[in-house]
């Protein structure tokens, strides 16, 4: 399952593309323009980790920071465009876990979140499936006891599958999380599941499946699966 995020921005197209990026990673997205519900957020949501733009209007996302930190234990993840060393180090010290600079890739922000949910216990850095090991942490994929060297691209899509094993996704919400923008050409989704299902199943029988018309799922061996 994925876990509970608050995202606080003023962009509203950043917000919808942060929001739609986090919720096809599998987590569950409540988003704001401004930290006017926060404390309200806070004790209704219970997120396990809070996205803080620093320029909002009103309350500015560092004092906002300083609301969550003393009333939660949520990662909490700064977002500007300011790249002040200053500004950097103020959110750092104040109780932030990381500062993320725009323009980012919607997919490094969700690696991010991910990061600060496993160093607060809030995610699991290790998979299995069958005699497939998933260590996102370890950046090391193994099956049967064998390493199975992928691609960047490959890796973070094999991540995105296994943290969601037995879920059936569809190439929208792949592209969404795996490149950060959902309007890229679909066949980029085909490409690489071919290429890592090539991989997988040079040690072992299939585990990456395709469910016709709806997208893909990885899980465990079955008897039969429809072809790519």
């Amino acid at each position: 399952m994925g876990s509970s995020i608050l995202v606080i921005e003023d962009s509203t197209p950043i917000r919808i593309a942060i929001a739609a990026a986090l919720t096809a990673a599998g987590h569950s997205v409540v988003a704001r323009g401004d930290g006017d519900r926060l404390e309200v957020d806070l004790a209704e949501f219970r997120p396990d980790a809070v996205l803080l733009d620093v320029m909002l209007p009103g309350s500015d996302g560092f004092a906002l920071l300083e609301i969550v930190r003393r009333r939660t234990d949520a990662g909490i993840l700064m977002v500007t465009a300011r790249d002040a060393v200053s500004d950097r180090l103020h959110g750092l010290t104040e109780g932030a876990d990381d500062y993320v600079i725009k323009p980012f890739e919607m997919a490094e922000l969700v690696a991010r979140v991910d990061a600060v949910l496993r160093r607060r216990g809030r995610g699991s850095t290790i998979v299995h499936v069958d005699d497939l090991v998933v260590d996102a942490d370890a950046a090391r994929v193994l099956r049967g006891g064998s390493p199975i060297a992928l691609t960047a691209t490959e890796f973070r899509m094999l991540c995105f599958l296994a943290r969601r094993r037995g879920r059936v996704l569809t190439k929208t919400q792949i592209l969404t999380a795996v490149w950060g923008y959902e309007h890229y050409d679909p066949n980029l989704v085909e490409v690489h599941v071919s290429a890592l299902r090539r991989k997988l199943e040079e040690h072992g029988p299939r585990l990456l499946h395709t469910e016709r018309g709806l997208g893909y799922t990885l899980d465990s061996a079955r008897p039969t699966d429809v072809p790519s």
